[in-house]
């Protein structure tokens, strides 16, 4: 670039020549700061949308394994491994083999229903909402499974056994019989046969009395009608047809204090010699509790299951206070 200048002394305008830019041929080349805005997809970058995904997946994951029963029926049988006096480490272990098959049944449930609730509109299951796919709840009732085996035969073979039985027993239900007249029989194999398993992990390996497994049973029977009462109309809609469905809702909420009172009666009359006051007390709470359950269970849909808990609970309460499972006895 030149630039003009005037003479003075003519008048006519000659170029001044501009300075030389010293930096023109220059060898450094002048550098700049290129800045990149991370995109959603961006695998090394952790956006807040993908740091989120794994969490939702985990809570899909622990919704659709029914995580009410699961730590009722848990919790259950912890309590009656520390009445039969298993000691701590074998305890472990059966809540463990317990834990691992309620989970592989919950997911199994899920999983195998999931084609109907989709089909029929069904929602409240995490599957069937579309927060997870069906292919990784199978995954998870497939492992939960595989852990389950190696830990209820770590109980003992016939121990392990009589665990398996329950847990084959369950998901037998899920897979075929939860739509069959037979749905009740699941429930009372696999009730009655958990306190088998912890006398059974036991040393020598006593069977529990006679009572015991006949009022495992009827708590199964009664577990049964209690879950699946507020579920009844919408099992119809999706074409399930078990036992409680084929009787109604009226009908299954006047049978089920039928089974849960007569469990207790059995665990608080079975053991040898004449019932004492708890006995007695325990018994008049849960015939109290399951009628109480059956009048409520006609506005709060949840009410029956409830009371089949508590009665479930006040079972372990004869239990501790009529000296365990009662093994060894006739």
């Amino acid at each position: 670039m030149r630039l003009p200048y005037v003479d003075r002394s003519g008048g006519t305008q000659q170029p001044f020549p501009a300075p030389p830019n010293r930096h023109h041929r220059s060898p450094v080349r002048p550098f700049r700061i290129v800045t990149r805005q991370a995109g959603p997809y961006d695998r090394r970058v952790v956006t807040p949308e993908q740091s989120t995904i794994p969490a939702r997946k985990v809570s899909a994951l622990a919704g659709s394994c029914h995580p009410g029963p699961l730590v009722v029926v848990t919790a259950l049988t912890a309590a009656l491994a520390v009445t039969a006096g298993q000691e701590p480490g074998r305890c472990l272990l059966t809540t463990g083999a317990v834990l691992t098959g309620q989970l592989s049944i919950g997911w199994c449930n899920d999983a195998f229903d999931a084609r109907r609730d989709i089909a029929t509109g069904r929602r409240g299951k995490p599957v069937a909402d579309g927060a997870i796919e069906v292919r990784k709840v199978w995954t998870a009732a497939w492992a939960a499974l595989a852990l389950c085996v190696p830990l209820s035969f770590a109980c003992g073979w016939v121990a392990g056994a009589a665990h398996l039985t329950a847990v084959a027993a369950a998901w037998a239900y899920d897979l075929r019989l939860k739509a069959t007249r037979w749905s009740w029989a699941p429930y009372a194999v696999a009730f009655a046969a958990l306190p088998a398993f912890v006398t059974l992990g036991l040393p020598g390996r006593p069977w529990p009395a006679w009572w015991v497994l006949a009022a495992g049973a009827l708590l199964g029977v009664g577990a049964h009608l209690g879950n699946v009462l507020p579920d009844i109309r919408g099992d119809l809609a999706t074409g399930v047809r078990g036992w409680p469905q084929r009787l109604g809702p009226d009908r299954v909420r006047l049978l089920l204090p039928v089974p849960l009172v007569t469990a207790s009666a059995l665990l608080a009359l079975g053991p040898a010699g004449p019932p004492g006051v708890r006995q007695m007390a325990a018994l008049a709470g849960a015939g109290l509790i399951a009628v109480a359950g059956t009048v409520l269970g006609r506005r709060r849909e949840g009410a029956a299951f409830a009371a089949a808990v508590a009665v479930a609970l006040l079972d372990v309460a004869l239990l501790l206070s009529g000296g365990g499972l009662g093994t060894g006895a006739s």
